[in-house]
């Protein structure tokens, strides 16, 4: 069992699920509204989460901004990555995960499970099971 802090967007159906698998996984969890912290305040913070993972797989690929081709994650270094997602945290992926001591991006099903002894069955919990939907919620 860990302690987890869970930074998610609220009414996210993905997080919802993940949370969910966490919490039946006997973790505790700390969950916090990733689109109201304070990131230009702790951008070091934020950076923390991403680790080695490229700059472009940083980013919420179903946000508005990159869907529409204003944001093109490949063509941006770290201090540019930085910068947009604090003006729009929806550019984050998420969630954004901090147990043990350890800060991570994204809900890779294999290292979750390593990292959080939580079994999850081969499930891809990171893709947004509203993408096809026409009540997609905004990313």
């Amino acid at each position: 069992m860990a302690v987890v802090h869970f930074y998610e967007k609220p009414g996210c159906a993905g997080n919802k699920r993940q949370r969910e698998l966490l919490l039946e996984a006997g973790h505790i969890l700390f969950v916090h509204d990733l689109l109201r912290q304070p990131w230009a305040e702790t951008p070091d913070k934020l950076r923390s989460f991403f680790g080695d993972l490229p700059v472009a797989d940083w980013f919420n690929r179903s946000a508005p901004a990159i869907k529409n081709g204003e944001v093109l994650p490949e063509a941006l270094d770290e201090a540019q990555a930085i910068a947009l997602m604090i003006a729009d945290p929806l550019l984050i992926r998420r969630p954004l995960l901090e147990a043990d001591g350890r800060r991570r991006a994204g809900f890779d099903t294999e290292t979750v499970e390593a990292w959080l002894e939580a079994d999850m069955d081969g499930q891809d919990l990171e893709s947004c099971p509203k993408r096809a939907a026409s009540s997609a919620c905004g990313s």
